[in-house]
């Protein structure tokens, strides 16, 4: 049998870490956007075309859910994110940014260092939602609880899962994925505050249980580059109902880094 050309099977790896909320025939830049625990590519559907065509919108695709719900799901942050460097090399023909909310901050954190340490890449800009700095990030217990317990957290913090939960079969389907994501969250945390060589910027709720303002503006510690904090109204999953604002501060920073 032909071995596959590298280049190709580095493209099929990028689709399928991939999906491509907006295509782009020549976009300036590329936002890769990492989801919360237990959360899905789909989350960040509504982004297509909000950047417009100079922007090309992308979400990740965690194993163990949707259409990758037959594979194991990773349960380490340096597993996961060196999943996600080694399928990236495709969409770096372009300037690339990450936006990760929650669990996908911390990812997007780890995914930024070794860009540069390995691609010798540097981020047009990492934005952060939602997740304390990774030296301020408490371990938590959640993933140890019995899954009424897990669901109740969930349910707790809002955000589409909480729904789902409530169908005992699909439970069954995505509670895992929650479980596992649940347990990368609460074993990680950076054991010093690490620089990235780019501009980070931090977004958060005003009114979110588990993240406060301080625990935002510690990322100014891993920013040499410099560092904005935006607060914006609602809870920990603001960026649904906020998703405009969100979009619009977002469209600003991208244009002026």
């Amino acid at each position: 049998m032909t071995p596959e050309p590298v280049a190709l099977a580095a493209d099929r790896a990028g689709a399928r870490w991939f999906r491509r909320a907006s295509r782009s025939t020549a976009p300036r830049l590329r936002l890769v956007c990492l989801p919360h625990a237990g959360g899905t590519a789909s989350f960040f559907h509504s982004w297509a075309g909000a950047f417009g065509s100079e922007v090309e919108v992308l979400s990740a695709r965690y194993p163990g859910r949707q259409d990758r719900i037959a594979e194991p799901c990773l349960d380490s942050m340096d597993e996961l994110a060196d999943a996600l460097v080694e399928a990236l090399p495709p969409l770096l023909d372009r300037p690339l940014a990450l936006f990760g909310h929650s669990m996908g901050a911390s990812l997007a954190y780890e995914v930024a260092l070794r860009l540069e340490a390995r691609h010798g890449v540097r981020l047009q800009g990492l934005h952060v939602s939602s997740r304390a700095a990774p030296h301020r990030a408490a371990p938590s217990g959640v993933h140890l609880l019995d899954d009424e317990a897990v669901v109740r957290y969930v349910r707790a913090l809002g955000g589409s899962e909480a729904a789902v939960l409530d169908d005992p079969d699909l439970r069954e389907l995505v509670l895992p994925a929650i479980r596992s994501d649940f347990r990368i969250v609460g074993t990680y945390r950076a054991a010093s505050p690490i620089p990235v060589q780019c501009p980070v910027f931090g977004y958060v709720g005003d009114r979110d249980p588990g993240v406060g303002v301080s625990d935002m503006k510690a990322w100014s510690e891993v920013a040499p580059e410099g560092f904005v904090l935006r607060v914006l109204s609602g809870d920990h999953f603001y960026l649904v109902p906020r998703q405009d604002e969100l979009v619009g501060e977002l469209t600003s920073r991208m244009a002026s880094s």
